[in-house]
């Protein structure tokens, strides 16, 4: 191992080392199931933002975007001006109403037991589909942030894949096993931190060091398709005019934020309504300022690394723009190595703080939800930590499982997953938010018709090509492929048309279902 690799490593070491220290502290700090699922609803603003938005984001912000920018040009950002939108309108439309609502609604712990309280699901049906498609999701969802750091590991440091993803998923189950809530996002909110810094200095220390009247020139002599100026255009990737069904499928990912568990237990656990206020501006500058850094990544990143272009000249891959970036930096130069080791622990936080907020909610449906809620209601406040805890470290080794394999997409991986939470839940969640007619029958519906569209829409070939493949085998494609239409799009439509109809169809909701509605509206808490 080079000088330069040992400086790396220690900060890779300094930097897992703090985060186990926090999950050590709030170990002796959970004492029941809320301090473990919420906290206690005590974060403040900064924690609340910042933890919401770095387990948002993931290794795909500073992998998969930058990698799709750098292979295919400036077409791939209109994922983040999606993302942007969704961000500003979930802090704005669903934050404030949805704490409130949990609150009212027998302050419920968990997503899933906001629902079944929301709706008086005394049969549990809401509680039992809401936490099936948790659970189902964020294994693919978790897979993907453990895939992102396994190749982060083994890219650094050159070794097997395997070794790489094993050492990322054991930190990552110490801490969240450990200290619950509260570490997560305390860990969360360093991370945010960490990313935001690497995010912006990064870029612009490459813009310096190619200089600004040598960034066009480069992008073109990379080979990029349709030259540098089809890259640098936003209607056009990979050197083709984009489509309106493309800009809409890519607008769409904003969509998804209304309904991802993760970020809205964020929602539910703000401390005061004063705090929610701080947060909501805080998320807002941060998710902007990162997003648009992600995608001049991926420019510069054409740039500078050029003669090399990965996964042309290389079998490294476009999602590592952002590492090869970092070490072209900084492993040149002995002394800057622990500092390029740090910017690279940026991006193993960004992978970090998605997988320890997963495997929470994960582990908060089933001990929370499905164990005490379903099969044991007098559980104790100990079974149920317990529960939760060989739930997390169960959850972490199915996901791990799904990583196993090293030519896993971390973009297609999250695609998946974030195309089923936003079409299972995010409808229900606005709907139930604001329309007090929507009832029980609607929202069983509109989770079940929502998650369902996604799995159909992706996994079920239907369309006969005429083509073979290699192996003499005709290619069958699927709505997705044969559309060329994101699947949360369509999930997301035929969950909230369904809602409606079956809502307005069927029994309207009771009179204490309408006065709890009303008065979340004009509670302050």
């Amino acid at each position: 191992m080079t000088d330069s690799l040992v400086w790396i490593l220690l900060a890779f070491i300094a930097y897992i080392a703090v985060m186990i220290v926090i999950g050590v502290k709030y170990a002796g700090k959970t004492k029941n199931s809320e301090d473990y699922f919420l906290g206690g609803r005590n974060l403040n603003g900064w924690v609340a933002a910042l933890s919401a938005q770095a387990s948002d984001m993931s290794g795909w912000l500073l992998m998969g975007l930058p990698g799709s920018v750098y292979a295919f040009g400036t077409g791939q950002a209109w994922i983040a001006v999606g993302l942007f939108i969704g961000t500003v309108c979930n802090w704005l439309f669903v934050s404030s109403r949805l704490r409130r609502y949990t609150i009212c609604a027998n302050n419920a712990l968990t997503f899933p037991a906001y629902l079944e309280n929301r709706f008086h699901d005394r049969k549990q049906i809401l509680l039992v589909a809401s936490s099936a498609v948790i659970v189902i999701f964020f294994l693919v969802y978790t897979a993907s942030a453990l895939t992102a750091g396994g190749k982060l590991f083994s890219s650094v440091f050159g070794i097997d894949y395997k070794v790489a993803l094993t050492i990322g998923a054991t930190v990552i189950l110490i801490y969240t096993f450990l200290g619950g809530f509260m570490a997560v996002c305390v860990t969360d909110f360093i991370q945010g931190m960490l990313m935001l810094i690497g995010i912006l200095c990064v870029p612009i220390i490459t813009y310096i060091l190619v200089g600004p009247q040598n960034v066009i020139s480069l992008i073109g002599e990379s080979g990029v398709a349709g030259g540098a100026s089809s890259f640098l255009n936003i209607m056009e990737d990979s050197g083709s005019t984009v489509s309106p069904v493309y800009i809409i499928s890519q607008l769409a990912w904003g969509l998804g934020y209304f309904g991802m568990p993760h970020i809205l237990v964020r929602f539910m656990a703000v401390s005061s309504e004063k705090e929610l206020k701080k947060s909501k501006m805080i998320a807002i500058i941060w998710v902007a300022i990162s997003l648009s850094f992600a995608v001049i990544i991926g420019i510069l990143g054409r740039a500078y690394l050029y003669p090399t272009v990965l996964g042309v000249t290389t079998d490294i891959t476009a999602e590592n723009v952002f590492i090869e970036m970092i070490k072209k930096v900084f492993t040149s130069d002995l002394h800057l190595a622990f500092i390029g080791g740090l910017f690279l622990c940026g991006i193993l936080a960004a992978i970090m703080s998605t997988a320890d907020s997963q495997l929470l909610v994960t582990a908060s449906s089933v001990a929370e939800d499905l164990f005490k809620g379903v099969f044991r209601k007098n559980a104790s406040d100990k079974t149920v930590l317990r529960v939760s805890r060989v739930t997390v470290v169960i959850v972490a080794v199915l996901a791990y499982i799904i990583a196993l394999n090293p030519n896993s997409s971390v973009m297609g991986l999250v695609s998946n997953a974030w195309a089923g939470f936003g079409a299972a839940f995010g409808p229900i969640i606005l709907l139930s938010l604001y329309w007090k007619r929507v009832n029980l029958p609607g929202a069983i519906a509109g989770i079940v018709s929502g998650a369902a569209t996604v799995l159909v829409w992706d996994y079920i070939p239907m369309f006969a090509t005429g083509t073979m493949d290699e192996t003499g085998k005709e290619i069958v494609n699927t709505l997705a492929t044969q559309t060329g239409l994101y699947s949360l799009v369509a999930g997301f439509a035929v969950s909230m048309v369904l809602i409606v109809i079956v809502s307005l169809l069927t029994k309207k909701p009771s009179d204490e279902m309408i006065k709890e509605f009303e008065q979340m509206q004009t509670m302050d808490i």
